[in-house]
């Protein structure tokens, strides 16, 4: 699965535990103004710990990480909410809530 964000391409997959955002995938530097104290303090504590790296303007995984379930892991890689249902795509365009029904 894929989700893009102005110039951050994640890919990840549901796993039996929640969803992992795979080596590589990007997430936006910025977090939104309106993101919950729980998302900043994930991302902030993602980066004090070396799994997201800045480059280019963007943070980047530098290995594959577990969150537990899709909504928090495209809260991460947004910078704020974000309904994951429509975010994560496959490569035939069709969302995560497509692919449950």
């Amino acid at each position: 699965l894929k989700t893009t964000v102005h110039d951050a391409t994640a890919s990840g997959r549901q796993t039996s535990d929640g969803f992992v955002v795979l080596k590589g995938s990007q997430a936006v530097i910025d977090g939104r103004d309106s993101a919950p104290a729980s998302v900043i303090a994930l991302r902030e504590r993602l980066i004090k710990d070396g799994t997201l790296v800045k480059k280019d303007g963007l943070l980047v995984f530098v290995k594959d990480t577990a969150f537990r379930g899709a909504n928090t892991a495209a809260a991460v890689v947004y910078g704020g909410t974000i309904n994951a249902q429509v975010a994560w795509k496959n490569a035939d365009g069709k969302t995560l809530a497509n692919l449950s029904s």
